[in-house]
Formats: C-alpha cells, structure tokens, sequence
C-alpha cells in the first residue's frame, strides 16, 4: 500500500466554545492531525453574551480570561494526549457594529488568516446553552468553506 494521498493536511482548525461538543471536535481534530502527521490550531470562539458584556463593560474581563483559559487548556490536554501541536486565539463572534461578524463567518475568516487545510467545527444540538456558540456556525461553515469540513 503506498502512502499517497488525495488530500494534503497541515493545519487543521477546530474551533471551540463552552460546550462539551466542541471538546469531542477537538479529539476529532487531533486524531485526523495525526493520521496527516498536522498540527491543530484551536480558536475559542466568544458568545454574543460575552462580547455584549465585555463592551458594555458588565463583566469582570479577568473572570472571562480565566474562563476562556481553562477552556483553551481542556482542548490543549487532548492535543497533549495525542501528541499533537495546538496553538489557540480567541475570537468575538458577535459584534454589535458589524453586522457580517457571527459564529460562522468568524470560524471562515480565521480558517483563512491561518491558512487551514481542514476545519473540525462541532454541531451542538439546539438550544444554545450560555456560551454554547457554533451550533449555528456549523451549517454556515458546511456550505461556505473552502476547505474541507467534518462536522461532529
């Protein structure tokens, strides 16, 4: 069996948010980086909830940093285990001025300023919990993308 394959893999973006979902995408991501021999770049990506907050200054911006660091921390503990490289950003995906920033968009636009060969996006089941942000994302991301895309 030869090793040639029809589909060149090097960095592979899964985006992630506060639910449990987005954790098995990131298992999903790094088992596909590792079958191409990819790393994985992991971009948490912030609720309306949140980004309303933190522009209106409602929210203590230090508690929201502690808790976007321990969801990039879950996603580096899988990639740890896998023995993958993961880097990780973090994104508002909302804005109150533009009206084309939203989940899917922003998932799109960061697969492009990275340059992702494959996207990992999770579909969650409706409704949104609090923080649960790319259920909507994954169908934009699915018809949009010029990569390809698992949704899991």
């Amino acid at each position: 069996m030869t090793d040639d394959r029809l589909l060149s893999v090097d960095l592979i973006l899964a985006p992630i948010d506060a639910s449990e979902e987005s954790l098995d995408a990131v298992e999903y991501a790094c088992a596909i980086a590792a079958k191409y021999d990819a790393y994985v770049h992991v971009v948490h990506v912030l609720s309306k909830e949140i980004v309303q907050a933190i522009e209106t200054g409602s929210v203590d911006e230090s508690a929201v940093a502690t808790d976007g660091q321990a969801i990039t921390e879950s996603a580096e503990t899988i990639a740890a285990e896998h023995d993958i490289a993961v880097s990780t950003s973090v994104v508002y995906g909302f804005s109150t001025r533009i009206k084309t920033t939203h989940p899917g968009r922003v998932v799109l636009d960061t697969a492009e300023d990275i340059d992702a060969d494959f996207l990992v996006i999770p579909r969650e089941p409706l409704p949104e919990e609090p923080g649960e942000v790319l259920s909507r994302a994954a169908e934009y991301v699915l018809l949009y993308a010029s990569q390809p895309v698992l949704s899991v």
